[in-house]
């Protein structure tokens, strides 16, 4: 149920809106509907959401909200993330309430992955 004030949706920047679909799908299994050639929106993701063309890239050097995914895995999640052409731009770290690590999609928007603390 949509709740007034609740975060409903997220829309993020992509250079390359095909390469952002073959990163994502291939990385964390998302689908996409397109919306023309410049908006596409996620489908199981967790959260609604899409991407818009854009030449500007979303880091938090630049100010930029960072999104946080989830992984019962982290090491497995990292090693997917490189393979499907993430860069790894800060390797797995603690911080109080779990682990996470910080990559750039191909198209140079920083996320950040997490998981609860080990054992």
């Amino acid at each position: 149920m949509k709740e007034t004030g609740k975060i409903n949706y997220v829309e993020m920047p992509s250079r390359d809106l095909e390469a952002t679909k073959r990163f994502f799908g291939d990385a964390f299994g998302w689908s996409f509907i397109d919306y023309g050639p410049e908006y596409v929106s996620i489908e199981n993701a967790g959260l609604d959401g899409g991407f818009f063309k854009s030449d500007k890239v979303a880091t938090t050097d630049h100010g930029s909200v960072l999104v946080v995914l989830f992984s019962t895995d982290l090491e497995a999640t990292l090693e997917k993330v490189e393979l499907s052409g993430g860069k790894i731009v800060k390797d797995i770290f603690t911080f109080p309430g779990g682990r996470r690590f910080h990559f750039n999609d191909p198209n140079g928007n920083e996320y950040a992955v997490w998981s609860e603390p080990k054992v």
